[in-house]
């Protein structure tokens, strides 16, 4: 188990993002949160197996109107208690 902090820089803002990042987690059982930021750019807390990350990653990578140009992906400590994924603001 691990935890990613990913700020995903790109077209990510008002195409449906937070809401594919959320459905994605749930299809493939990752927990954590994702919010817009100012600026234009998404952050996203996610926590599972690197499998079950990289499959919401590539979920997202194939969204409709979603274009990342650029991750940056820091490793965070997992939180034991949280069961589910958010969309946060």
């Amino acid at each position: 188990m691990l935890r990613q902090r990913i700020v995903f820089h790109g077209w990510v803002q008002g195409v449906g993002f937070r809401y594919w990042a959320r459905h994605a987690a749930g299809m493939y059982g990752a927990t954590g949160w994702v919010r817009n930021d100012p600026g234009g750019t998404v952050t996203m807390e996610i926590q599972g197996t690197q499998e079950q990350i990289d499959q919401v990653v590539t979920a997202l990578e194939r969204g409709r109107f979603i274009q990342i140009d650029r991750m940056d992906v820091t490793s965070i400590p997992v939180i034991e208690t949280e069961r589910a994924f958010r969309t946060l603001g």
